[in-house]
């Protein structure tokens, strides 16, 4: 017969002791649970940081690749290239490059030993053409020209139309204007005119003054136009605005020193760029000049400059516009004749009317007063018909 187990019976006080004992063997463990998830969590982390260092050591010690430039894809993962070092050669593709991705006059990483193309490299544009592009829109509007009411109709057809609703051109079945001509004498607002548009579109506005193409060594400034249009269509819509256009837009001529050969070279590109056989895109074109009639007549047929826009020297109501734009802004003491300052400012350009209202301005910071009087425009008037005597009389003596 199996002895039966007899019931132990414990202690009370056994009990309790183990029953707390089991109570703190559950809490230990439990704080060794959240050490461990925090032991293991740091080794991730350290996991990490190792396996970067690692990765950042092999491309440290990795041998440095050559640039170089392909010229034509044969197939096969085989590539003729052009090397930063001279020759042309045959070579190799990595796998890791796609058939899509090599493409004429793209930019590439070649291996230092074997030539292989293992890498494709960004698009370079020459610091000097990023500088041009304008990043904050300007705060010139169409409200704040005077006097250019035709002039802006003209350049909104011509700019900003196909820029918005190039939908209307297509459904009409005309190309847009590809370009415009802004000319006239000094200070008569061409520049404000850029300005505006560059603030009404979205597009990238991009400004350069035209003698900043005139570059010292040879080929140099027809690189920089390529690469100004290059940049313009990657960041389509774009506007190149470009200033004092007869730098370089002046007619050739047979005889010439090598630097007017220079000038002529980056002429001929630029013409190329915009009119040749590639399209340039949704890029826009504004030229700039005092000088139309020194411009090559190259530069200006349709397909270059297909709009030519003159803005002329404000008429009687033209100026009132324009002091009405510049006296919005002032601290007035007093109703301004503006009659008056029309009447005064005969044969004023728009710079010369804001350059009256600075004066008037200054007159009043001199008796430290805070607002503008017409006493302060009359003075304004006189001290710039004195200067006006005084550069007509300058003139005057360096003929004589």
């Amino acid at each position: 017969m199996p002895v039966e187990e007899e019931d132990v019976e414990i202690p009370t006080q056994d009990a309790s002791y183990l029953l707390s004992y089991t109570r703190h063997l559950e809490r230990q463990t439990k704080r060794l649970e959240k050490e461990k998830q925090v032991v293991e969590g740091e080794r991730l982390r350290l996991q990490r940081e190792v396996n970067n260092i690692r990765s950042e050591l092999e491309r440290l010690r990795a041998p440095p690749l050559f640039e170089g430039v392909i010229l034509e894809y044969l197939g096969d993962n085989r590539a003729i290239v052009k090397s930063s070092t001279g020759p042309q050669l045959v070579v190799n593709v990595s796998s890791k490059i796609s058939e899509d991705q090599l493409k004429p006059n793209t930019r590439i990483g070649l291996n230092q030993r074997s030539f292989a193309i293992v890498e494709i490299l960004p698009q370079s544009h020459d610091p000097t053409v990023r500088a041009m592009e304008v990043e904050n829109k300007p705060s010139i509007s169409y409200e704040d020209i005077g006097g250019l009411k035709n002039q802006i109709e003209e350049i909104k057809e011509v700019v900003e139309l196909p820029l918005k609703h190039p939908e209307i051109f297509e459904e009409i079945g005309i190309s847009p204007p590809k370009g415009i001509l802004l000319h006239g004498p000094p200070g008569t607002g061409k520049t404000l005119l850029a300005k505006a548009v560059a603030r009404e579109t979205n597009a990238k506005f991009i400004r350069i003054i035209a003698s900043e193409l005139v570059q010292k060594f040879i080929g140099e400034g027809a690189r920089l136009v390529r690469e100004l249009f290059e940049f313009a269509i990657e960041n389509s819509p774009s506007i190149i605005f470009i200033d004092e256009m007869d730098a370089i837009g002046s007619k050739r001529l047979e005889i010439a020193t090598s630097g007017d050969r220079e000038v002529q070279r980056t002429l001929m590109q630029l013409l190329s760029s915009m009119d040749g056989f590639e399209s340039r895109g949704n890029v826009k074109v504004i030229g700039a000049t005092n000088r139309p009639d020194i411009l090559d007549t190259a530069l200006l047929r349709p397909g270059r400059f297909d709009r030519l826009i003159e803005v002329p020297a404000a008429d009687e109501e033209g100026r009132k516009e324009i002091f009405a734009v510049h006296l919005r802004g002032l601290n007035l003491a007093e109703e301004i004749n503006i009659d008056y300052l029309v009447k005064k400012s005969k044969d004023y350009s728009g710079a010369d009317i804001r350059n009256v209202c600075i004066e008037a301005g200054m007159f009043a910071i001199r008796e430290k007063r805070t607002q503008i009087t017409m006493k302060d425009f009359r003075s304004a008037f006189d001290k710039i018909e004195t200067e006006r005597k005084s550069k007509d009389n300058d003139s005057l003596d360096i003929f004589i």
